[in-house]
């Protein structure tokens, strides 16, 4: 039976050059801007990274939607033409 203690499976961990440790924690708004202040200068450099990508990513995805939809659209008239289009193709692929 193998028994380790918390301080043994961490010095395990540093000495393995294993640094992945997942945690889930419901806080506040208010209490997430605090623990982000005390971060050291490299590691409030690197959250804000990260942060602003994911800005850049939305911003994107918010420009390709804006373009989908200011795109224009097919009247009723076309779509029927379009559909009467399918149909004799698809009868003249199947004779």
């Amino acid at each position: 039976m193998l028994c380790v203690t918390f301080s043994n499976a961490f010095c395990w961990a540093k000495l393995l050059n294993f640094d992945i440790m997942q945690v889930q924690v419901d806080i506040g708004f208010d209490q997430l801007v605090q623990l982000a202040k005390r971060l050291p200068a490299t590691q409030w450099t690197k959250l804000k990274q990260a942060v602003d990508s994911e800005k850049v990513a939305d911003k994107e995805s918010s420009d390709l939607e804006a373009f989908l939809l200011s795109a224009p659209t097919f009247t009723k008239k076309q779509f029927d033409e379009i559909a009467k289009t399918r149909k004799a193709i698809n009868q003249w692929r199947t004779k």
